[in-house]
């Protein structure tokens, strides 16, 4: 089935298209890149979310440190704080940032997730892993593992129980690490009693272009379809995992759509961009769950690329992804009360 028409540009879109961030020199390394990134990009999101910002009272905000294999991250923990709030304990919310694996910080979303943590009275950890390419394949995996781990054990500490929602979220590369964790955590005896129970997925990768299964091959058209997409293309992904230097396309830690099995994953709800070279990954992704007897949700952005609505807020199809990201979030937290 051809799904083309998803990369029909979206006229909202293309009108601001020129206002894009230009892209990186041909050939720029990983920190120019990266600094780039922290420069323009991540300070262009953060004024974009300011103005929504809750009040401070609000809401607690703790940066812990914690120790890791050769060495330690930052966990950036959100914490309600509403009038009357002694006893009071909330679901439990682990973020991961995207990036690429080698750029992107807590800093990106940290707005958002400010006023998410006030909104669904949720209680938030948003890990600052180690990125490549200083730090290669599998560190970054390795110290999200590490923080989700230390999130489950210290909920307490955060006044959130498990009982109430334990979510596993992330975007781009950060939604490739909350589907291997959570994979990882499913068949983990430490998580036997800390089971998540939901993953919000936006834009994420799912399986290496070299590792795509023969048999959904003709499934999987829009790495051709968008390689020449704005924002974000197929020899920025590929640069991405150059960057990683994971030796194995097929490995299920950096490819988790070809995992062994999906079966006893969370509910599960994906946003998807129509003109993102990971789109059909991502589709593929979610018919794979649903055939494992998966719940799952799943939203298509026609004609808009790779984060697109870091960019431009304002047209219809941001804000039609930013309210159906809370949407998820809190049909993921009703699957726990039901």
């Amino acid at each position: 089935m051809s799904r083309s028409h998803y990369s029909t540009p979206d006229p909202e879109f293309t009108a601001l298209e020129s206002q894009l961030p230009p892209p990186p020199s041909a050939g720029a390394d990983a920190v120019a890149i990266r600094t780039g990134f922290a420069e323009v990009v991540v300070p262009h999101i953060m004024r974009t979310y300011e103005y929504r910002l809750p009040p401070t009272s609000d809401y607690k905000v703790e940066d812990r440190e914690i120790p890791v294999h050769g060495g330690e991250i930052r966990l950036r923990c959100l914490t309600p704080s509403p009038e009357n709030a002694e006893g009071k304990t909330f679901p439990l919310m682990y973020w991961i940032h995207g990036g690429g694996w080698f750029q992107g910080s807590i800093d990106i979303d940290d707005y958002i997730l400010r006023t998410w943590c006030v909104e669904f009275q949720i209680s938030i950890v948003n890990v600052n892993y180690r990125l490549a390419p200083e730090y290669k394949y599998p560190t970054g995996l390795n110290d999200v593992y590490a923080g989700l781990k230390w999130a489950a054990e210290n909920a307490s500490l955060l006044s959130a129980s498990l009982s109430r929602g334990f979510i596993v979220a992330g975007l781009s590369a950060g939604g490739n690490l909350a589907i291997v964790t959570t994979h990882r955590a499913r068949d983990d005896p430490f998580f036997a009693d800390k089971k998540i129970t939901g993953n919000l997925l936006m834009i994420p990768v799912t399986c290496h272009p070299e590792a795509y299964p023969e048999e959904y091959k003709s499934e999987l058209t829009s790495i051709e379809e968008n390689r020449n997409a704005p924002a974000f293309n197929t020899a920025d992904l590929y640069a991405c995992y150059e960057f990683l230097g994971a030796p194995d396309p097929k490995d299920p830690d950096l490819s988790p759509l070809l995992h062994y099995s999906h079966k006893g994953l969370p509910p599960t709800h994906l946003q998807v961009c129509g003109r993102d070279p990971l789109r059909d990954e991502a589709i593929l992704y979610e018919k794979l769950l649903r055939e494992a007897g998966i719940k799952t949700r799943i939203s298509v952005y026609p004609g808009v690329p790779h984060h697109f609505h870091y960019f431009f807020p304002q047209i219809t199809l941001s804000m039609k992804f930013v309210e159906e990201s809370k949407y998820g979030l809190r049909w993921l937290l009703n699957q726990t009360a039901a």
